[in-house]
């Protein structure tokens, strides 16, 4: 009698738990647990013939670490799988992801059209740098889609949002700018570091790319830097993948390894985590200190019927405004005991940082504001201790306010 095979043998019939924990392994002749740490940076082949015929893609195998490497391949197949794209590549940082996807798509003379709201590095790639290479770049109220169609030109090939925004987190309606995009023959590439690919799927939503700083949820732990684009076989493969060998953004084996051992647990912190933001949405919601509360999943959001759509929770961040100004502000972050002021996010430690003069401090007054960075706004990325304690910890820091 032939035994039936066990559909959990195909990586894409698990859950994304199972593939998170599984996913993309590669075991060496030694059948480790864990997966392998290839350290290398070259390869040997068998013979001269070999080495041409690796060099044309005529025959498998790994030729140089700078653009293919056993461990973080892994790292790149389990992304995919959790993702639910075609293929990924692991880069050395989140902007040299960002970076990367927007470069391996445009030309001189071409034109993007970005949200506004974006991480200040972010703002800089798309208003400062690109155009000094010949590439236009219009920057819109991302909230409302057709402002992406309203400022689409003829040689408009690129649309750029991140959805939550850092640090305000405003929303973009996905779908609705894909179709945009590719009605006019764009692509859509959509920065989810805030979301996670737990909350939300850009790609299933119409995206043609997305990014991740992985130092965030997916290390989690503050421990390394890296970033990854997803997408279809023929852009990662292509464009991204020739932009990667060329010109070096790429991920370290060391710390594609920590970002796999990050990827067992993401699930885990993410909900936790959420489930605990949501929490202290509340708390700051009905706080008589607390001007504004900002959560994609509390009612008090302007956008949250595009947030219980979009995503499946409501985000690791939430971000409030103190009633006074900058001083209060830092009066409130300086008080806290639990929570420690930095400019990092999506940690297992909780983090509060004050955007206008930190991660967003380059940007013109006018254009914080624009964005919504006011002197009183707070950005707080909620980890993974006890939710009362950091509800204590907020509650005598706004005592000091």
């Amino acid at each position: 009698m032939t035994k039936s095979k066990n559909p959990l043998a195909d990586p894409k019939a698990r859950a994304a738990a199972t593939q998170m924990v599984h996913g993309g392994t590669e075991r060496s002749q030694h059948g480790e647990t864990s997966e392998a740490m290839f350290l290398n940076s070259g390869y040997i082949y068998p013979s001269s013939g070999a080495a041409e015929r690796r060099f044309k893609n005529e025959d498998p195998g790994y030729i140089y670490s700078r653009f293919s490497n056993p461990t973080v391949d892994m790292f790149q197949s389990r992304m995919a799988l959790l993702e639910g794209a075609e293929a990924a590549r692991g880069l050395a940082t989140g902007m040299a992801a960002v970076t990367t996807a927007l470069m391996s798509q445009l030309r001189a003379g071409d034109h993007v059209v970005s949200a506004r709201a974006l991480f200040g590095s972010c703002r800089y790639v798309v208003e400062d740098y690109l155009p000094r290479w010949g590439v236009a770049s219009t920057l819109v109220d991302g909230r409302d889609p057709e402002n992406f169609a309203r400022a689409a030109r003829p040689n408009t090939k690129v649309f750029f949002l991140e959805t939550p925004t850092n640090p305000t987190l405003e929303l973009v309606d996905i779908a609705a700018v894909a179709k945009i995009a590719h009605e006019r023959g764009a692509r859509l590439i959509v920065d989810n570091v805030f979301a996670t690919p737990i909350l939300q799927k850009p790609l299933a939503l119409g995206a043609d790319l997305v990014c991740y700083s992985a130092t965030k949820h997916i290390d989690g732990q503050g421990r390394v830097m890296g970033g990854a684009i997803l997408g279809s076989k023929e852009l990662i493969g292509g464009d991204i993948h020739t932009f990667i060998r060329q010109t070096g953004p790429s991920m370290a084996p060391f710390n594609a390894w920590v970002l796999l051992k990050g990827l067992e647990t993401l699930s885990l912190r993410v909900r936790q985590s959420t489930e605990s933001a949501g929490k202290i949405a509340d708390f700051l919601g009905n706080h008589p200190k607390v001007a504004r509360v900002i959560y994609p999943h509390h009612k008090a959001h302007p956008q949250y019927e595009l947030a219980q759509r979009q995503m499946a929770g409501g985000s690791t961040l939430v971000a409030l405004e103190v009633k006074g100004g900058q001083e209060e502000a830092f009066r409130l972050a300086d008080a806290l005991a639990v929570i420690l002021i930095s400019n990092n996010l999506g940690d297992a430690k909780s983090i509060i940082t004050h955007p206008r003069t930190t991660t967003h401090q380059r940007l013109s007054e006018e254009a914080r504001l624009e964005s919504g960075i006011t002197p009183n706004l707070l950005r707080l990325s909620v980890g993974l201790e006890d939710a009362d304690d950091l509800i204590r910890d907020l509650e005598f820091g706004l005592s000091q306010v």
